[in-house]
């Protein structure tokens, strides 16, 4: 093949993971088809160079490197199966075409693509970009819309916790159904711990000593024990998504009395002995009005020099924890916070009659 600089080309093959690479060509079957390419066009390959990672968002470490090296005159061009496999976002396919403005990149070869360097060939690259682009992100809004429609079907999305399993149905449908092995061995997991007799720890072990364990083969950490189950709601009929609880389909393997007492046994565990409970009635109820955030409350003291007495006062404030709003709101004394709540409450209070 020629070794003229104008014909000097990376070979460049990527597939990912990805829902919008599963219709794609194999990496195989790409470089097999742009071999056979370039010995047509009378190519010379500098080097093939793969990538298994998706393109939707910049950072492809093989990508990158290949766009330095062709700034440093190593090639000048890149043969790739579509434009799709060099980017679908927008700021590698803008590298990309201002390279070719530049006339660092002369050539961009495809077996699926027609492009010249020429105003013409920019423009309908840049449509292909555009166009690649656009699928993915029309494809991410219609996955979470079908995750939306599946979670108020009640059926939760991904994968089933241990007493369930994922089946798919004849007409395609990914559903969750009792593990009739397993499940006996996690409501006695949960009768265990709701006596309070038991430690997370003999929770772990029972469960081991079932056959129960991770994808890896091994006992499950306590902490995991805690999260996926114990008090996991999925196991009395609800789920989680997207931080909110929703009513499920599924059939529960425990009954809700059963998930409370465990939940009462698993709060009392977690508070460390040498720490006074105190008593905040308003956390988890509300949302700072002007960025959102989640309120704390926190415990003061004051010295009062008349008596020589410290008198305690509870406030409230936002958590301040937004990465895009920065939040100005004081601290509330609970008192104050009490008096808005019940003036709020007695706008859609009943009369007395």
């Amino acid at each position: 093949m020629s070794d003229t600089n104008t014909n000097k080309m990376f070979l460049y093959a990527r597939k990912s993971t990805d829902v919008e690479d599963k219709q794609m060509r194999s990496i195989p079957d790409q470089i097999l088809e742009l071999r056979e390419f370039a010995k047509r066009e009378d190519l010379y390959i500098v080097e093939e160079l793969i990538e298994k990672q998706s393109a939707k968002i910049p950072g492809r470490p093989v990508f990158n490197s290949m766009i330095e090296r062709i700034e440093k005159g190593d090639a000048s061009g890149i043969l790739a199966w579509h434009p799709d496999r060099l980017a679908r976002n927008s700021i590698d396919g803008g590298r990309i075409i201002y390279m070719v403005d530049r006339g660092l990149i002369k050539a961009l070869k495809f077996p699926q693509f027609w492009f010249d360097p020429t105003p013409q060939g920019k423009f309908m690259l840049t449509i292909a970009f555009g166009q690649s682009k656009y699928f993915v992100d029309s494809l991410s809004e219609n996955t979470k819309r079908g995750l939306r429609q599946k979670v108020k079907r009640g059926e939760m999305p991904g994968l089933a916790p241990i007493g369930y399993l994922n089946i798919l149905t004849a007409d395609r449908r990914k559903l969750i159904i009792v593990d009739k092995k397993r499940a006996p061995l996690v409501r006695q997991a949960f009768e265990m711990f709701a006596t309070g007799k038991y430690r997370i720890l003999d929770i772990r072990d029972f469960l081991a000593k079932n056959g129960i364990f991770t994808r890896n083969g091994k006992k499950w950490p306590i902490n995991q024990v805690t999260k996926h189950i114990l008090t996991n709601p999925f196991y009395y009929g609800h789920f989680k998504f997207l931080g909110e609880i929703h009513e499920g389909k599924h059939q529960p393997i425990i009954t809700k009395k059963l998930w409370d007492q465990v939940h009462e046994v698993w709060t009392k565990k977690s508070i460390p002995w040498t720490k006074e409970r105190v008593y905040k009635p308003f956390l988890g109820l509300f949302r700072c009005g002007e960025c959102g955030m989640m309120i704390t409350g926190e415990i003061k003291q004051k010295l009062i020099k008349s008596t020589g007495l410290y008198a305690t006062y509870s406030y409230y404030r936002c958590t301040k924890k937004s990465k895009f709003t920065k939040c100005s709101q004081p601290f509330i004394r609970e008192e104050q916070l009490d008096r808005q709540l019940s003036d709020d409450i007695a706008t859609v209070s009943l009369r007395q009659d």
